[in-house]
Formats: C-alpha cells, sequence, structure tokens
C-alpha cells in the first residue's frame, strides 16, 4: 500500500515552481503532480506494494476541539505574497482529474484530514494476518508514530530520503510534549493561545520529558495539573489513535469499495492535455 499526502506533495511541487520563478498555471501544475505520482508508483510498484491511495485534507474535526490548531497558518498566509485561493483552485481541479482518469484511490473525508486517512489505512493494513508494506510518501514526521505497526517506512519527497526512527513510542511521546509550532499546538507548559498571539512559551528540557516519560502510566499524578491538561490537549491533536471511529470507518470503506476508472483514460487525458513528456510514460502510471 502506498499512502500519498497529497497536499503536502502538491503544495511542496507547487513552492518548489515558485523558488525558481517559474509562473504558475493550470498545465503546469497537473504535469508537476502527475509525474511526482508516476515517478513513485514506478518506485514502489504495485505487484510489490499494491494500490496508491490519494490521501487528501478537508477542514479538520481537530478545529472543532482546538479553535487555535492551524490557525497560525491562515495568519502567515495573509501576510504572504502568493495567491493562496487561486493555488488551493490548481490543486482541487488536479485532483478531480485524478480521480476521473487515474488509477489511484483518492479519498477526501468530510471532517478528516490526510494524516487521519493514512493512519486509518495504515491500521488496517498492519491488523491483517498477512499484510503487506505500507510507504507513506509525506515529509511530515507526525507519520512516524505509524512505524509502530512494523512495515511502514516513510519517504520525505522535501529531504529525499527516508524518515526513520528506531522508537516510535517513544517519539510520539516527546511530539506530544513538546507540542507542534507548525500546526499551533504548544507544548505542554505552555497556553492554548500561545503560537496564535505570539507569547513566548514556557521552556521545555528534555530531562523534564524524560522524567515523564519514566511516570508515563501514571501521568496525571506526576505531571503538574495545568501540564497534564495540555498534554491531553496536545495528545488529541497529534496521536492517530486519537482520529474518531467514524472518520477511521469511513476511509476503510472508502478505500475497499473504491471504483478505479479504466487505465485506457490515462494516455487519452494525457494527449489531450498536451502533456508530451508524459504521454511517452504513460505505461508507469
Amino acid at each position: 500500500m502506498v499512502l500519498v499526502d497529497f497536499n503536502g506533495l502538491a503544495i511542496g511541487s507547487i513552492m518548489g515552481q515558485l523558488g525558481r520563478g517559474e509562473e504558475l498555471s493550470s498545465n503546469l501544475i497537473k504535469h508537476i503532480i502527475l509525474n511526482n505520482l508516476r515517478m513513485y508508483r514506478k518506485k514502489y510498484p504495485e505487484t510489490e506494494y499494491n494500490k496508491m491511495i490519494i490521501c487528501c485534507d478537508s477542514l479538520s474535526w481537530r478545529k472543532d476541539v482546538y479553535p487555535e490548531y492551524k490557525a497560525n497558518r491562515k495568519t502567515a498566509r495573509a501576510k504572504d505574497k502568493h495567491d493562496w485561493p487561486m493555488i488551493f483552485d490548481l490543486i482541487d481541479e488536479t485532483l478531480s482529474d485524478i480521480r476521473e482518469n487515474f488509477p489511484y484511490a483518492v479519498i477526501k473525508i468530510d471532517k478528516a484530514e490526510a494524516d487521519d486517512i493514512i493512519g486509518a489505512l495504515t491500521k488496517h493494513q498492519a491488523d491483517k494476518v498477512l499484510h503487506g508494506p505500507v510507504i507513506i510518501i509525506s515529509a511530515d514526521k507526525d507519520f512516524i508514530q505509524l512505524q509502530k505497526y512494523g512495515l511502514v517506512q516513510q519517504w520525505s519527497p522535501l529531504f529525499d530520503k527516508m524518515v526513520y526512527d528506531p522508537a516510535p513510542t517513544k517519539y510520539l511521546f516527546d511530539h506530544i510534549m513538546k507540542g507542534d509550532s507548525s500546526d499551533g499546538v504548544p507544548n505542554v507548559l505552555s497556553s492554548d493561545n500561545s503560537l496564535v498571539d505570539h507569547i513566548r512559551q514556557s521552556p521545555m528540557t528534555k530531562k523534564k520529558i524524560n522524567e515523564w516519560w519514566e511516570g508515563r502510566e501514571n501521568l496525571k499524578d506526576v505531571m503538574p495539573e495545568e501540564a497534564f491538561r495540555n498534554y491531553m490537549r496536545n495528545r488529541e491533536m497529534i496521536d492517530l489513535e486519537r482520529t474518531p471511529q467514524s472518520i477511521r470507518d469511513q476511509a476503510i470503506t472508502a478505500y475497499e469499495e473504491y471504483k478505479y476508472p479504466d487505465k485506457s483514460n490515462i494516455l487519452n487525458y494525457l494527449i489531450e492535455n498536451r502533456m508530451k513528456m508524459l504521454v511517452e510514460l504513460a505505461g508507469e502510471f
């Protein structure tokens, strides 16, 4: 199973083009994203890794639980010079084309992020008596926690290498304690609004985290009350086992009942969209 963090891949591809000073166009964006998918399908062929699943973001359930979740990203984009509404429109347009013409399962669920879908499908695969390998295509280190299931690997397009941690459960614990500033989640010693309101976070030491790790079976007893409350806040945002069961079930059902388009659509699509280079490589999709 090859699980693609689609928004991460698409935005990374687009930022790469903008960084080179190239003007964005619908055809260019589609070409870049499709070529990346082709390369990953060739690198991780269906004969060895089974289906490729395109996992997509929707407005997350996490914002209902914690309104500050990713609020700092919206603020940052408002100050950015790039036309983000146009960029997201191009991504959605490309996604629609993939769904209609390529042999990949495109899964998008209301209130779910790609993280939730990837987490659900990884566990579903791992629960099988005989399960094949899982490859996650993403630079997001949140997925390191899924390595606990075994036969799970993560390829980072950003760093062009595998992402690995020998102790994924400890990594998750540390991650929850430290928070995730890119997602607007402060460390457990800091208030909910720290990152959104640019309030300096209380320092978090490795020694303190390790002390709490040793007492992890009774965290409520060994942590200060407010810190434990914030630990529960962060766990809800970061630990993929906290994804609501209804979302997990929808992800599994969407995958198992997915109707794939005919493979003959690929060549017709590439010709119609004048993607000459990809036409010659159509068999690699």
